[in-house]
């Protein structure tokens, strides 16, 4: 009897040549999907990079106009503030440079502006009477000139009376 040995080495040698043959196969076939997978994967990530930095950029874009609108808050509040320390300042500058007029003698703004208003009046009032004089002044004859001797005569008063102001 001829017996077989347990296992055949040619035998095994095709088997593994069959199953070396299919593995290589595999190996081909998840290359060729994984190129045709790859691009459509490819697109997908480039897709969702597309739509993630439009969310990014929105959200810097509301971010960005909170920051804005909180700094402008803070600008028009500091300028309200800022202003009204200058009207503040204003007020207490003029009322020093008011006390220190009146220590003075100066007339106040009041004061100026009613005498203004005065001399106005007077302006008006004498333009009104101004006009009758001066046709009376062109019918009567003009007054003769004063003498020499007169205004040597009241010069020397004149010089009197400043001496004694001096004094």
């Amino acid at each position: 009897m001829t017996t077989k040995p347990p296992f055949d080495p040619s035998a095994m040698t095709d088997a593994m040549k069959a199953q070396a043959q299919q593995i290589w196969l595999a190996g081909l076939g998840a290359f060729s999907k994984a190129q045709q997978d790859g691009a459509k994967a490819f697109e997908k990530l480039v897709n969702d990079g597309i739509s993630m930095q439009r969310k990014a950029q929105s959200t810097a874009e509301e971010k960005i106009a909170e920051a804005t609108q909180r700094v402008s808050q803070a600008a028009n509040q500091l300028s309200e503030r800022a202003s009204g320390q200058f009207d503040r300042l204003e007020g207490i500058f003029e009322e020093r440079v008011a006390k220190a007029m009146q220590r003075m003698g100066l007339p106040t703004a009041q004061e100026w502006q009613a005498l203004h208003e005065r001399v106005a009046a007077l302006e008006a009032a004498l333009g009104k009477k101004s006009v009758a004089p001066a046709a009376r002044a062109r019918k009567t004859p003009a007054k003769t000139a004063p003498s020499k001797k007169a205004t040597a005569k009241s010069a020397p008063s004149a010089r009197k009376t400043t001496a004694t102001r001096k004094r």
